[in-house]
């Protein structure tokens, strides 16, 4: 491997040094045919000896976070942020698919130290308390992403489709979504308010980003959807 080395779909890309690499619907690495996706979305490029991973669209946002899940950033059209790890997990949503990719540095400049989660209960993000009901429906709307396990693509189910899934009202389902977005919200994770129609989309799939790079859900709570299916209360 190069000093610097893209996964997607297990397909492998090594960007030149001195020139910027295109990740889009068309470039360097050419995604996928999707309408919803810019031609060019993002570029790695190089700069004072610092690889950069830079947001040169105009409409769509990328989560990006480290290897362990213990660094998480939302990178914004025009933001650009240093690729410091040894592995760096970028997903984005481009209507309604998810995509996925990651960027292995041979030489990282830092390291971060994973630490055992705890597993005395509910799930903690910072101050935030997770019943398992409300678990179960992210698990529910990752659960496409959870199974695919690796770089590549994936759709993410409607709330009809989710709560189908869990075996509840669509109103339950609905209800509990709000909730688990403004708790998120109010820690500070970026992209989660919105209302109906495309904005709701938005926010599904803000959710999904953000608790599969950050290690909220994994596989392991798939038993889960069985687990909630049908039972009432909160």
């Amino acid at each position: 491997m190069t000093e610097l080395a893209i996964d997607y779909c297990g397909e492998w890309f090594e960007p030149a040094q001195d020139a910027a690499f295109g990740i889009g619907r068309e470039g360097d690495l050419a995604i996928d045919e999707n309408p919803y996706l810019h031609r060019r979305f993002l570029e790695v490029a190089r700069y004072d000896g610092i690889w950069w991973l830079s947001n040169v669209g105009s409409m769509i946002s990328a989560t990006i976070a480290d290897g362990s899940g213990g660094m998480q950033a939302w990178l914004a059209p025009g933001a650009r942020i240093p690729l410091v790890f040894g592995l760096t997990t970028v997903v984005f949503t481009a209507g309604p698919t998810t995509y996925e990719f990651s960027v292995h540095l041979r030489t990282p400049a830092f390291k971060h130290q994973a630490q055992d989660a705890e597993a005395d209960g509910e799930t903690t993000i910072g101050p935030v308390v997770f019943t398992d009901s409300q678990k179960a429906l992210i698990v529910a709307l990752a659960e496409p992403m959870l199974r695919r396990e690796g770089t590549g693509f994936s759709a993410i189910p409607s709330s009809a489709e989710a709560a189908r899934r869990l075996g509840w009202a669509l109103t339950r389902f609905n209800r509990k979504l709000d909730n688990v977005c403004d708790k998120l919200d109010r820690v500070g994770v970026a992209g989660l308010r919105g209302g109906g129609g495309k904005l709701a989309m938005n926010r599904r799939a803000r959710l999904v980003e953000h608790a599969v790079t950050s290690h909220l859900v994994t596989a392991a709570d798939l038993p889960l959807l069985d687990k909630m299916k049908g039972e009432a209360g909160e």
